[in-house]
């Protein structure tokens, strides 16, 4: 599998509590941050949820 980078650009605040959630098993706690996961369809998933408060690096 192909690794990817996550990085949380736009604020969670305003985002509902799901969205909120699914940062946070992301392992994005604050702005700006940087996480690698591998490109599972589960990881995807998540990264597709919060697509507009994410970037993604491959």
């Amino acid at each position: 599998m192909a690794t990817i980078k996550v990085k949380q650009v736009r604020s969670k605040i305003n985002a509902p509590k799901d969205q909120k959630r699914t940062l946070e098993a992301l392992g994005l706690k604050k702005m700006n941050a940087v996480v690698e996961h591998e490109a599972t369809p589960a990881i995807m998933g998540m990264v597709n949820k919060v697509k507009h408060l994410v970037e993604v690096e491959k």
